[in-house]
């Protein structure tokens, strides 16, 4: 069925408005708060499952700075990185979200 798959091809990315291209970003509880909100609403609008196992992502200017405190954050899976992707500090993004692992 379509929500077999689901989880396995769906990702959510969440970036605030007011974040969108001014470098401001969500503190780590408020950006939790939102993914919590997205994944309840999946969790009762198409199952527990799909919940469970579509990836929920934040896009809100991560930095090497704020990464690490973002990635411990239960329902955040991951980052949508822009500007900072042609920056050194991108291999801290990406250690930051494998620590979660």
């Amino acid at each position: 069925s379509t929500q077999s798959t689901w989880g396995s091809r769906v990702v959510i990315a969440y970036e605030p408005v007011w974040a969108i291209g001014t470098g401001k970003v969500a503190t780590p509880d408020q950006a939790q708060e939102v993914h919590a909100f997205l994944r309840d609403w999946l969790k009762e609008k198409v199952s527990v499952d799909v919940a469970a196992t579509t990836r929920i992502i934040y896009g809100g200017s991560v930095t090497g700075k704020n990464c690490v405190e973002l990635a411990h954050k239960p329902d955040v899976d991951g980052f949508l990185v822009g500007g900072a992707s042609l920056k050194p500090e991108f291999l801290d993004i990406v250690a930051s979200s494998q620590s979660k692992a």
